[in-house]
């Protein structure tokens, strides 16, 4: 019979062994287990695997598992006694920063030998120790083989691949206004290849583009389904799709970005200790290897795992020793409200028009070009802009504060009026009705 893999089933289980021991009890009873509640939104096929790892080595503890997703974890969090929870781990950087600064964690305490803590430019821990990355995921693209093959396209290998006219109409990508981890992806870039140029090298890939909104799989959809050639994502969601028979293959670029997951202990864990060998096994080397199965496929933050894998199996430490993966993290959390409202005003807001001018563009003769490449592909603010405290915080809580709204409201309008002017210009200089 079929085990099922779930919660459920798992109380079940304890519960029918926990009756079986007590009906056979002799007079020597074995000491009791200790809980160690763990709140995550991983799915059940990584949980299962850890479960069972952690309660083998750690035969004193007993795992229980509760369920909830980022924007769920915070509230459940700040209740009183912070729901008995003793360890947070899933994939959220922003609600780990925003529950330290709220004294929700307490310092790990456990050996961090091992653990850069970092990948290239990027911090993956939390500088003071309160919270530290468990794995990490990559930026990159997905890839359907064979629809490249029957439109003559290579696997791109950077990102300036793919602002290549024979990509026209061959990309989906998220929307960063709508999808959480596409701010960062499209920071990577201007990181990389500095502000001015990033910008137009996005101008260049979103013509050649369609804009999937919310749910990082529908990304995977439109690829596996041959209705795109490439799509740009988030590796954790490709390997799902590959898992599920999905025909694509992922290609990180060589100026690559992650995304770390973290794990923390509560600042008010009933079972400290316990939460402590959990977060310690995990960042062990065992634990790390877990995160290598096939049916799991994680990037490890323990660089001596690698060692032991294909030499397929991308490794984020030796692109990074290769000169990738500069992407200064801190730097781009602050901004990333701003830049993906930005390219929402700039480059999704007036897609059509935008893909027509691109069109007209790459054949046009040189006078032609030299008037409009600018106007399509000047930013709508500066880096200096981008980077204001003032300017990032509006944005960051616009939602919550009216004056907030009211400032980051006002700023798109401006945005967009200033490009539709720069779009304007374009069409009339490349002969175009208006």
């Amino acid at each position: 019979m079929e085990l099922l893999r779930s919660p459920a089933r798992r109380a079940f289980l304890r519960g029918a062994g926990a009756l079986a021991a007590a009906a056979g009890a002799g007079p020597l009873q074995a000491a009791p287990r200790r809980d160690v509640v763990v709140l995550t939104a991983y799915p059940d096929a990584v949980v299962s695997r850890f479960e069972s790892a952690f309660e083998k080595a750690h035969p004193e503890c007993r795992l229980r598992v509760v369920w909830r997703m980022p924007h769920d974890a915070l509230p459940y969090l700040r209740q009183a006694g912070q729901g008995g929870v003793d360890v947070y781990w899933s994939a959220s950087p922003r609600t780990y920063a925003q529950l330290k600064a709220e004294g929700a964690f307490q310092r790990a305490g456990i050996d961090r030998s091992g653990l850069p803590g970092q990948i290239g430019g990027t911090q993956i821990d939390d500088p003071d120790g309160f919270y530290l990355a468990s794995e990490v995921a990559g930026y990159g693209f997905a890839c359907n083989p064979a629809a490249l093959r029957a439109r003559g396209l290579g696997v791109p290998q950077d990102w300036t691949d793919l602002a290549d006219p024979a990509y026209a109409g061959q990309l989906v990508m998220p929307d960063p206004v709508e999808v959480g981890f596409a701010p960062v992806m499209v920071d990577i870039p201007l990181q990389a290849y500095g502000w001015d140029t990033g910008w137009a090298l996005w101008s260049a890939i979103a013509a050649n583009s369609r804009f999937a909104g919310r749910g990082g799989s529908f990304v995977a959809d439109e690829v596996g389904s041959g209705r795109r050639a490439v799509g740009l994502s988030i590796d954790f969601f490709v390997a799902e799709a590959i898992a599920g028979g999905a025909p694509l293959s992922f290609a990180y670029p060589r100026q690559g970005g992650v995304n770390p997951a973290h794990i923390a202990i509560t600042a008010g864990s009933p079972n400290p200790a316990g939460a402590r060998a959990f977060m310690a096994f995990v960042l062990s080397e065992g634990g790390q290897r877990l995160l290598t199965h096939p049916d799991i496929r994680k990037l490890p933050v323990r660089p001596s795992v690698y060692r032991g894998l294909p030499p397929t199996y991308h490794n984020p430490f030796a692109a990074a020793a290769e000169g990738g993966y500069r992407y200064d993290n801190a730097r781009g959390r602050g901004r990333a409200p701003v830049v993906a409202a930005a390219f929402g005003q700039a480059l999704v807001r007036p897609h059509a028009r935008l893909a027509v001018l691109w069109a007209r563009l790459r054949r046009a003769e040189a006078p032609v070009w030299n008037r409009v490449w600018p106007l399509l592909t000047a930013p709508p603010l500066s880096e200096a802009q981008a980077d204001d405290e003032e300017l990032q915080m509006a944005f960051f809580t616009r939602r919550d504060d009216a004056a907030a709204e009211a400032r980051a409201a006002a700023t798109e309008q401006a945005w967009a009026d200033q490009v539709d002017a720069r779009l304007a210009q374009a069409e009339q200089a490349a002969g175009l009705p208006a």
